[in-house]
């Protein structure tokens, strides 16, 4: 009997020796998924001692735009650039009031220029110092005025060159000049009448 043992336990151990690695059965992995199926993970064991009712978070009526929302994880956004410098084809268009075209245009009619209707030209009255010069003389003109702010009365007198074409008037003379386009470097007042002659 001791002889049988031996060659029992002498036949079994070459078998459990082997050097082939061992594979699990597929019977032994499906008990082990089941197994893990069968333990409930933690949030899903949270929720199943709660049971109470969870109240619904109320919803927003008007929705938020997309582009407000910015995700976390992505980097910050850059600034917006100013619409103050805004490329041609990205500026907003303005709709422009169509008008409706006559059917006739209308022919271009010329009005006359009225003769006699200029700028009232200046005049001036004055006493004439000089009329050396041919067909000029220098007219003496006092301003009289009085001081905007002490009011009193200033006394001023200016000089013109004047354009006398007949040589009329004399030194003395008191004479009404009128103002005309340059005549000379100095002349711009023509003599139009002698209102007074010296004694």
């Amino acid at each position: 009997m001791a002889d049988e043992e031996k060659n029992e336990t002498t036949e079994e151990t070459p078998a459990e020796v082997s050097d082939t690695p061992e594979t699990p059965e597929p019977e032994a992995v499906a008990e082990e998924a089941t197994d893990v199926a069968e333990t409930p993970a933690p949030e899903a064991a949270a929720e199943e001692v709660s049971d109470t009712p969870e109240t619904p978070e109320p919803v927003a009526e008007t929705p938020e735009p997309a582009a407000e929302e910015v995700p976390e994880t992505s980097a910050p956004a850059k600034p917006s650039r100013s619409r103050k410098h805004v490329p041609r084809t990205e500026r907003r268009t303005r709709t422009k009031v169509v008008r409706e075209k006559p059917k006739k245009r209308k022919p271009i009619t010329r009005t006359e220029k009225p003769e006699g209707e200029r700028g009232r030209r200046q005049e001036r009255r004055g006493v004439v110092v000089s009329d050396k010069g041919d067909k000029t003389i220098v007219v003496k003109v006092d301003v009289i005025k009085s001081h905007p702010k002490y009011k009193k009365v200033v006394r001023r007198s200016v000089k013109f060159h004047a354009h006398d074409e007949q040589n009329a008037a004399g030194v003395g003379d008191t004479v009404r000049i009128v103002e005309t386009r340059p005549l000379s470097k100095t002349k711009r007042w023509r003599l139009t009448e002698v209102v007074e002659k010296a004694k």
